[in-house]
């Protein structure tokens, strides 16, 4: 992982703890650990938010139809990795 793959996983984790609350620190989140369900606990409604601020802050739409959903919002690296790949700003 490059430098900027690992400071965009950081800024990730950072959006992801302040747009849905959570109250744990970024850095605790493991890149590989679920996100829905067991991993870190989010549900359907968190996962909207975020997909909603993630659209937001990186100039991309996620659909809710999206067949990927499940694999893109799997864990922390999945996400990131689709971030860097689909981001336009």
């Amino acid at each position: 992982m490059t430098s900027a793959d690992e400071n965009l996983q950081r800024e990730v984790a950072a959006l992801l703890v302040d747009s849905l609350n959570l109250e744990i620190a970024p850095e605790s989140i493991a890149p590989q650990a679920p996100l829905y369900g067991e991993g870190l606990g989010l549900d359907s409604i968190d996962i909207l938010e975020l997909a909603l601020v993630v659209s937001k802050r990186y100039g991309f739409q996620l659909r809710s139809d999206d067949e990927n959903n499940v694999r893109i919002f799997s864990s922390l690296a999945s996400l990131t990795e689709h971030i860097a790949a689909h981001r336009t700003l």
